[in-house]
């Protein structure tokens, strides 16, 4: 009878699956990129303080990732975020009491509203540009240019499957 691994090294891959690495490697470059925001001198002091104070998370990210600049529906922005309306509906009502967004009338539809966002709102969107740039850059630096951009080529390809 052949020997039967240990629990420890058959519950191993629990530890280092593709999905869970990806998960720990998108939570710190999230963690990076809201870390260096908080340090931002152009980023809206109160917007910075929630940043640095851990009130904004990385689910507030997805507005930023998903806002267009012209606005969007409250349907579109949960559905390219990958989450409900009534999820995003929290997460834009919390971003509005902060001032990066506000809804104003469609006017393609008179009874529909647009998250858009505020000056300060598009100053964060900046920041955060700045921020995913410099976290990239630190991220190069660290496994070095050419698994870099094997990384990318593979995620590009595998979330365009």
């Amino acid at each position: 009878m052949a020997d039967l691994p240990s629990s420890i090294d058959h519950d191993a891959w629990r530890q280092t699956h593709l999905g869970r690495l990806l998960g720990h490697a998108m939570r710190r470059f999230d963690e990076r990129v809201l870390s260096l925001m908080a340090h931002d001198a152009e980023v809206p002091l109160a917007l910075s303080n929630l940043a640095a104070r851990a009130q904004v998370s990385a689910a507030h990210i997805h507005i930023t990732r998903h806002l267009s600049r012209d606005g969007s529906r409250l349907t579109e922005l949960a559905e390219r975020a990958g989450m409900t309306k009534q999820a995003m509906g929290t997460l834009v009502d919390q971003c509005e009491a902060w001032g990066l967004v506000t809804r104003e009338p469609d006017p393609l539809d008179a009874r529909a509203r647009r998250v858009m966002f505020t000056a300060d709102g598009l100053a964060w969107l900046e920041a955060f540009r700045t921020a995913v740039a410099q976290a990239e850059s630190e991220f190069r630096a660290s496994v070095g240019d050419e698994i870099a951009t094997v990384v990318t080529i593979g995620l590009e390809a595998y979330a365009a499957a």
